[in-house]
């Protein structure tokens, strides 16, 4: 049932969405040259490993809806991020990269005017296309773009403090079928990085309908524009199957997990 959902979704981005097939062309254009870097590097040398780390995101939205920005408010998510990339450094200065990444993004709105109070958010798979440039063994910095595919939508509704109402919603239509975002940030010794990050597209999808206590049709974000900015702390927590952080001296069951 998922993956139906899921290929229901993609189809409709590509075949009823003009805007989201030039990109997506544009996305496997960026991914193709990448992966050709990536073959023009291994011809010179043998420096392919992989990253795994978690994401600390503190997310605010720059909105406009019906034509008032008040209303926005920090969003802090520890969980659930994930990221998993391959990277290929051509020397000790430059490098790219590659990867997924699965990320909980969204963000707080106080209605105007009003006691309510809305917290969105949405689960992302994410592929991430970049570069790195310095010293890759101290600080660099890094840039890259990233495509990411929205597949569980939550929203919860706030009365005087009180929650009224929760629903969350599996490849749901309230959000793009893609979401489009740039990056920049620096990377610290000891795998700690600084990320700064903006989604290009909506969070919302304004062509979506829904019945009002009426029971007629409306579209609720029709003039609803939230793009997110947010920095993150991310923490690499494996390079290859190894812990970055693993103690020097380890008994030999504690050296096997790690190896292993």
């Amino acid at each position: 049932m998922v993956f139906c959902c899921l290929v229901n979704r993609l189809y409709h981005a590509l075949y009823f969405a003009p805007y989201c097939l030039f990109l997506m062309k544009k996305l496997l254009l960026i991914i193709t040259l990448f992966l050709l870097g990536v073959n023009m590097l291994l011809a010179q040398t043998k420096k392919v490993y992989t990253t795994t780390s978690g994401e600390w995101i503190f997310s605010y939205p720059v909105i406009d809806n019906n034509g008032s920005d008040k209303g926005a408010r920090t969003r802090y998510s520890p969980v659930f991020n994930f990221q998993w990339h391959i990277n290929a450094d051509a020397g000790k200065h430059w490098g790219l990269f590659t990867g997924l990444a699965i990320r909980n993004i969204g963000f707080i709105y106080d209605v105007p005017n009003t006691s309510e109070k809305k917290k969105y958010r949405t689960y992302n798979l994410g592929i991430p296309v970049g570069l790195k440039i310095g010293n890759l063994q101290k600080v660099c910095f890094l840039a890259g773009y990233e495509l990411e595919l929205p597949f569980n939508y939550k929203e919860k509704t706030f009365i005087d403090e009180r929650k009224v109402d929760k629903f969350n919603v599996w490849f749901s239509e309230r959000t793009p079928a893609v979401m489009h975002s740039v990056m920049c940030g620096i990377q610290l010794p000891r795998g700690t990085t600084i990320k700064f990050k903006y989604y290009i597209t909506n969070f919302f999808n304004k062509n979506f309908e829904s019945l009002d206590a009426n029971g007629n049709l409306y579209k609720p974000f029709l003039n609803f524009e939230a793009h997110l900015f947010y920095v993150s702390l991310n923490f690499t927590m494996l390079k290859n199957r190894k812990f970055i952080h693993a103690p020097k001296s380890t008994g030999p069951v504690m050296e096997a997990m790690l190896i292993k």
